[in-house]
């Protein structure tokens, strides 16, 4: 009885130690205010941060269902993977989850519903950014000026509507990034020739009946033919919530992190 008791206290520990290390109130509560533009975020900060060091920066995007003011939601998806122990020890990174309002989008897409309930997605070549577009892009330009943050080593990624939003960015900031991932997202396929520097790994599900993946299927295709560095993961047997195995994908913060501007 003894030993059980002892096992019972070891197990409590251990899962209350995990639930410590995963405690998204670790990610700080922020907002980027500018004249109309509003975007609440949540930043984790390195360990034992130094200001005098330059760390890595990470923008990740949120898709439409975390959208909203409350200023947590956007961490549904994703912000686990950059607090478990591991990653934060070899990983040490700024990342930042900013959050889309329910009245805005990340990308400037038009989209329409036919009457069996399939959506189709219209992604614009060029246009004014969306309100939510433009918060993020004034959010992008305030943190790469901070004199604790690596230029070379910035990157983004996003699912869904954020991944729709990771390309809009990369076209709009090209010269910003180091490296982009995007979950079952799209764009217009004109628009790959302005971010083909940038290496990109693109995620979707076979079997996604809420954004086709041809979107990302086309994007592949379209950067393969220009020669740039993209990788492609198609799951069989996932639909829209690709995000998933994405995140549980051994070697995507490897991936990612290996890349450097020039």
């Amino acid at each position: 009885m003894k030993k059980r008791l002892t096992f019972l206290l070891f197990a409590f520990l251990l899962c209350f130690t995990g639930l410590h290390a995963q405690n998204l109130e670790n990610y700080q509560r922020g907002e980027y205010l500018r004249r109309n533009d509003t975007i609440p975020y949540r930043i984790l900060w390195p360990r034992n941060f130094d200001p005098k060091k330059k760390y890595p920066l990470v923008f990740v995007l949120h898709g439409r269902g975390e959208s909203g003011s409350d200023n947590e939601k956007q961490l549904t998806h994703g912000a686990r993977l950059f607090l478990r122990d591991d990653v934060r020890k070899k990983y040490p990174a700024i990342v930042i989850f900013p959050q889309c309002s329910q009245n805005s989008y990340w990308s400037n897409v038009a989209i329409t519903t036919n009457a069996k309930g399939k959506r189709s997605f219209s992604f614009q070549q060029d246009g004014k950014p969306t309100g939510a577009m433009r918060g993020l892009l004034g959010l992008v330009k305030q943190f790469t000026r901070k004199p604790y943050v690596a230029r070379k080593q910035v990157y983004v990624g996003g699912l869904s509507m954020g991944g729709m939003g990771t390309y809009e960015l990369l076209r709009r900031k090209r010269h910003t990034f180091a490296a982009a991932f995007a979950i079952c997202g799209g764009d217009n396929t004109r628009n790959a020739e302005r971010y083909k520097h940038v290496p990109l790994w693109i995620f979707h599900g076979a079997k996604d009946d809420i954004v086709d993946p041809a979107y990302s299927i086309a994007i592949a295709d379209r950067l393969k033919a220009l020669n740039a560095e993209v990788k492609f993961t198609l799951y069989p047997q996932a639909n829209h919530g690709s995000w998933e195995p994405a995140f549980a994908e051994p070697n995507l913060l490897l991936w990612l992190f290996s890349h450097t501007k020039p």
